[in-house]
């Protein structure tokens, strides 16, 4: 009884599922599609990240190529941004799409955006609760209603609402970046009237990662509420 509730269980993330993996088709595609179009003024991501940083007082900012594919980010505390070659070192619509929003959170980084500044700061928090709910949670369940039992999935459920938090405050941070990466893109001149809309349309299809990724959270969060009221 016990193990079948738990595995029927993931029938509440049925829906997540299904989203993250249209999300993913998202980001692949568009980035597929804009990769392959070339920006009229011929800039490089990198290029452009440089041209964005300087333009807005962040000269301090380093810029390194990183392996991998879509890897890119910013790092607030070495004061770098780190792109993938694809990125780069390709003259292209989504090159200097993805470079500018990583700008975008060097600009909040030196506007003292608060989303940002406090998801960095519960990164470390959240990364250790992430790792801890499920087991802490597991034992719970192996204890049942018991003293002990309620304790540990009380405290596994508390853990995952930290990690929940991160995602949710991710949202913020990831919008509000790529609305500035197309601001600083068409107010330096990087991108020519028009080129603004495939931007656009990479930049939405990365936000529905995070979009599935707090919608995930959720309903995992949901799953563990349903289970220690059933258990």
């Amino acid at each position: 009884m016990f193990f079948s509730q738990y595995y029927l269980s993931f029938l509440i993330l049925i829906p997540g599922l299904i989203f993250a993996a249209y999300a993913q088709y998202q980001v692949s595609s568009a980035y597929k599609t804009y990769s392959k179009v070339p920006t009229k003024t011929g800039i490089t991501g990198a290029d452009a990240a440089r041209a964005i940083l300087n333009n807005n007082d962040l000269k301090n900012v380093g810029i390194e190529d990183i392996a991998g594919n879509l890897t890119d980010h910013y790092d607030p505390r070495g004061k770098v941004m780190r792109l993938s070659q694809g990125v780069s070192q390709k003259a292209s619509i989504a090159a200097v799409g993805i470079a500018a929003h990583e700008t975008g959170h060097a600009l909040q980084d030196k506007d003292g955006y608060w989303p940002l500044h406090f998801r960095n700061f519960i990164v470390p928090v959240s990364g250790f609760a992430s790792n801890l709910a499920w087991p802490i949670f597991f034992i719970g369940l192996l204890f049942g209603q018991s003293g002990w039992g309620v304790t540990f999935m009380n405290l596994g459920i508390l853990l995952f609402c930290l990690a929940l938090l991160f995602t949710v405050i991710t949202l913020p941070v990831e919008f509000n970046a790529s609305s500035r990466a197309v601001k600083t893109l068409v107010e330096n001149h990087i991108i020519q009237p028009g080129e603004e809309v495939g931007v656009k349309k990479v930049l939405r299809a990365a936000a529905l990662t995070y979009v599935a990724a707090a919608l995930m959270a959720l309903l995992n969060l949901v799953r563990l509420l349903i289970l220690r009221g059933r258990n």
